[in-house]
């Protein structure tokens, strides 16, 4: 009779305040597995080295781009930088992480 004074009536359904419980802390850790996932911490990296080595390449001077054989090495490796990073972060937002379930003792 206990579980029935615990139980709420939404909707004319039995609603156990328990389940709401665990449906928030399960929303907690997925949170908290896609905050440190580690693609996230890769692709920013990537993306903001990319930047900086781009940009450093579109303001190469000539004596610069003459000891690279004139190939503009950092604007090239400035964009691969940037879309190897976009493509991490591209990839965790399509394919988000689950949190693994909590493994419970059972003695």
């Amino acid at each position: 009779m206990a579980d029935n004074a615990d139980r709420h009536y939404q909707g004319g359904e039995a609603h156990d305040p328990l389940v709401d419980e665990t449906e928030d802390a399960r929303e907690e850790r997925s949170a908290a597995a896609r905050l440190f996932d580690i693609r996230r911490v890769i692709g920013g990296l990537f993306v903001v080295y990319g930047l900086i080595v781009g940009l450093m390449g579109l303001f190469d001077t000539s004596a610069e781009i003459d000891k690279a054989q004139g190939v503009r090495i950092n604007l090239w490796a400035g964009a691969a930088m940037l879309v190897f990073g976009l493509l991490m972060l591209l990839w965790q937002w399509l394919r988000p992480t689950e949190a693994p379930e909590p493994q419970r003792d059972e003695s």
